[in-house]
């Protein structure tokens, strides 16, 4: 392994087949055990060499814009499902013809593009933010105060849901299973009644799933009961879950400089191939 290693032009990301096997197989069986629908989230995982691995366990792909959406059409099989907090009038057309699913921000995206989005045949639902989140940090935590993200249901509107047929909500963030059923018992108290009227309710991302001490079995309860209650099917959009420690990011030492230290140059940055690292903040394994 050394020896491949030693090869790569860097800096390179390198993903290990094996790896990301064992993750679609556990999140295969949580499907088959659950009967929710898992896509991947390309804004956390969207490795294109074993994107076609990757459709033959899961159901399809989530995309965040009209990019992610080409990207899914070319490499993903299965359903294309996308969501922004807007959409451009410019790109709204090829999205279309490009999804399956569109999930709209605001009751203002949904009006505007109600007519073209059902005349092309297009599910479409709305991001619920269901006010409760345990994220790790504010960066990260899409139901903090002031979110963009979401209708709260103060500003929800029965009156305009004609048309719609699913529920979205994401509050989560590397969380447990157990943040899952807290964050779903907001979610049923603020929207519930609205709930029956749908067909689908997607929980979102942010599911730690093939983390070591991820609690698998309560996931499958929690989304059995949920789906035997409502009669509604079940959606799950994990990115980081599907790609977790599945691979590398090989750099080279350019230099060493000393300031008080000796620190490492390297022909990578943290801004640029690990954001992560400056966001959250977390220091990588190296």
């Amino acid at each position: 392994m050394n020896e491949i290693l030693k090869s790569i032009k860097t800096p390179a990301y390198v993903c290990e087949e094996a790896k990301v096997r064992k993750n679609l197989e556990l999140l295969k069986y949580v499907k088959e055990q659950s009967g929710a629908k898992i896509l991947v989230a390309l804004k956390g995982f969207a490795f294109s060499g074993v994107m076609d691995m990757v459709g033959s366990y899961l159901d399809g792909a989530t995309c965040s814009g009209l990019h992610e959406a080409k990207f899914a059409s070319e490499y993903v099989k299965g359903e294309i499902h996308t969501y922004s907090p807007a959409f451009k009038d410019e790109d709204f057309d090829e999205i279309l013809k490009i999804s399956k699913h569109i999930t709209f921000n605001s009751f203002a995206q949904w009006q505007k593009f109600k007519g073209i989005a059902l005349q092309n045949g297009v599910i479409c639902g709305l991001r619920v933010n269901p006010e409760v989140s345990l994220a790790p940090t504010d960066s990260y935590n899409p139901c903090g105060k002031f979110s963009r993200l979401g209708i709260t249901r103060a500003n929800f509107k029965p009156e305009l849901l004609e048309g719609i047929t699913g529920l979205h909500f994401h509050a989560l963030c590397e969380e447990s299973a157990s943040s899952l059923q807290v964050v779903l018992e907001a979610f049923e108290e603020k929207f519930g009644e609205f709930i029956p009227k749908m067909k689908w309710i997607n929980m979102g991302g942010g599911h730690h799933i093939t983390r070591a001490n991820y609690d698998v079995e309560l996931l499958i309860k929690i989304i059995r009961r949920f789906r035997e209650k409502y009669g509604v099917e079940v959606y799950l959009e994990p990115g980081e879950a599907v790609g977790w420690q599945t691979g590398f990011l090989i750099s080279s030492v350019l230099d060493i400089v000393h300031n008080e230290k000796d620190i490492a140059i390297l022909d990578t940055s943290a801004e640029a191939h690990m954001p992560d690292t400056v966001l959250m903040p977390y220091r990588p394994a190296v």
